[in-house]
């Protein structure tokens, strides 16, 4: 049997680089050489924590390559193609499958946490979870497609219209590129908040109209000069934070439209005069989860490709705090230990 290098998981705080099976693709799958994959915040309490499904494991599903090979059956993609990985498989059989919300299916599978992913040098995918680009989109956008789709996702859960105003709660990938589609499709502002003032800074350089650091005092009466006092017509809050879904509340204009795209981590509770906005104000909350629509993998992955292409989806070295050989997958996920060590995506690199 042929063999590959790929960073295991075998236990809690145990992710080791070893030899394992390369494999094969079947029927209707391709094999990617794996160049890029990011470490999404999924992934760390999978290797630090108690959340990985089972050992050993292989995780990783932000990520780019190169198609190696190709299975029977295989017409869309060929080797040498540029991709980017789609993590979900869908069971394509239930009812919210049919409907085209592969998101919501409940029969799913996931590249990278319930069957292999890509911290290897080589992972084997379902041929429409390979979405191809072009020469001129790096390797290493192509592995931030993934939170790319999720920002544009979020972003369209809501009715959104060009010419409103928006906010952005939470300087992270997710919440940059969420300014960024913002700007995209016509905002009249965008402005970014978060507690780091570097973070802003590049939401600023990405096109963000203004960041506001929350730990100021009067952070809201900044916020609402911003909007002549009446708050933002579209709230999105990307960070899964207590604190920052609780401000989405103070900050919605009347009619506004909220969206919570963060995945929050701890319980989560309202005091009367906090809920009583949604009355008051009369706006729209929803969530949003993951990235997809029909035909799947859906317009949000087709977006990605073509606006990293031509530019508007601006791609900046600042959002990578560092690439390391997947031989050090180790240490990559020691840094996350120490809070604020990790201030940006780690990009693992399988070809070294």
């Amino acid at each position: 049997m042929d063999k590959m290098k790929a960073g295991v998981v075998h236990a809690k705080n145990d992710i080791r680089y070893e030899d394992i099976e390369k494999p094969e693709p079947k029927k209707g799958e391709v094999r990617i050489h794996v160049q890029y994959t990011g470490i999404c915040g999924s992934d760390v309490p999978r290797v630090n924590g108690d959340a990985c499904h089972f050992f050993p494991n292989v995780l990783g599903h932000e990520f780019s390559g190169v198609v190696d090979k190709v299975g029977e059956g295989v017409t869309n993609l060929k080797p040498g193609d540029r991709v980017a990985g789609v993590p979900l498989v869908p069971c394509m059989e239930c009812e919210d499958c049919l409907q085209g919300n592969y998101s919501l299916c409940k029969h799913y599978s996931f590249i990278g946490s319930r069957q292999y992913g890509s911290f290897a040098e080589y992972v084997v995918v379902p041929e429409r979870n390979a979405v191809k680009f072009d020469d001129e989109v790096s390797f290493e956008q192509g592995a931030f497609f993934e939170p790319a789709t999720v920002a544009l996702h979020g972003l369209q859960r809501v009715n959104y219209q060009g010419g409103k105003t928006v906010a952005v709660l939470g300087a992270g990938t997710i919440g940059l590129f969420v300014m960024q589609w913002a700007k995209i499709f016509g905002a009249e502002k965008v402005v970014i908040f978060d507690i780091a003032d570097e973070r802003l800074e590049l939401g600023k350089k990405l096109g963000a109209t203004a960041g506001i650091n929350t730990k100021d005092e009067d952070f809201i009466r900044q916020a609402m000069d911003l909007t002549d006092g009446k708050g933002f017509d579209y709230v999105y809050e990307t960070a899964g934070n207590t604190v920052t879904m609780r401000m989405a509340f103070d900050l919605a204009a009347n009619k506004a439209q909220v969206c919570f795209v963060g995945t929050p981590t701890r319980d989560l509770d309202f005091t009367v005069q906090e809920w009583e906005n949604i009355n008051r104000k009369e706006f729209m909350l929803t969530g949003s989860w993951m990235s997809y629509s029909a035909p799947f993998p859906g317009k949000e992955w087709k977006m990605a490709a073509h606006y990293f292409k031509n530019g508007d989806l601006k791609f900046d070295d600042s959002l990578v705090f560092r690439k390391m050989p997947l031989s050090q997958i180790d240490e990559a996920f020691d840094m996350y230990k120490t809070p604020g060590t990790v201030k940006g995506k780690i990009l693992i690199d399988s070809r070294a």
